[in-house]
């Protein structure tokens, strides 16, 4: 598993590795997380199968703006207000897609082999969670990558978030499946997951509480 400390000669490595369906581990705010082109099912497959992660658990979108999300998803006076006040940042709103969007995204592999019948609609995923990161190198990668990218911690699934690539490290070895490349930004403060907030309904639900203080309205 390579690792590059962070620059912009190893962004462009990553950028490569992402066109090309590979898996990418990157700081965020919150804890090391991996990345993968959300437009590429068999990208979406292989990171699930990296991450052992169960294929009924989505993962979230990381956009490089508010703006950008906006395409993708419906947005309401109250989701404006939140993401107005904490994004950039540790905060995960999930919020109804829109029937058309720019491109087909997939968040879980269940969905996958649809690819061909949505070239234009992705009507088959009802919501979806976004993140905007504060993290400059997120920030960095989802900027130059120009569509959205899966965002969901580097841990396997039930393991602990890691905060270092030698926890990484650690974690996937003797594995057969790795990302293809890890981005160093050094040993990260532990700071909590983000605040998860399922807005794609009538109410506010805070789903997962996390960095932000959020209540539930109704």
């Amino acid at each position: 598993m390579k690792a590059l400390p962070v620059s912009e000669s190893s962004i462009q490595a990553a950028l490569e590795i992402l066109r090309s369906g590979g898996i990418v581990a990157h700081a965020t705010e919150t804890c090391y997380g991996l990345a993968c082109d959300l437009q590429n099912p068999d990208a979406l497959q292989k990171l699930f199968a990296i991450k052992k992660r169960p294929h009924t658990q989505p993962v979230s979108a990381l956009f490089s703006s508010i703006e950008e999300a906006q395409k993708y998803t419906e947005w309401n006076d109250a989701a404006q207000a939140l993401a107005k006040k904490h994004l950039p940042g540790p905060l995960t709103i999930i919020l109804k897609t829109l029937p058309q969007t720019p491109t087909p995204i997939f968040i879980t592999p269940q969905v996958s082999h649809l690819t061909s019948q949505v070239s234009s609609l992705i009507s088959h995923i009802s919501s979806i969670g976004i993140r905007i990161s504060s993290h400059p190198t997120a920030q960095k990668l989802v900027e130059a990558f120009g569509s959205p990218l899966s965002t969901t911690s580097a841990n396997i699934h039930g393991e602990q978030n890691p905060y270092s690539v030698t926890e990484i490290q650690k974690q996937y070895a003797g594995n057969d499946l790795l990302p293809d490349l890890i981005l160093d930004d050094g040993d990260l403060p532990k700071n909590e997951s983000s605040t998860i907030v399922n807005m794609s309904k009538d109410t506010m639900e805070v789903v997962r509480k996390g960095g932000i203080e959020v209540e539930n309205e109704k």
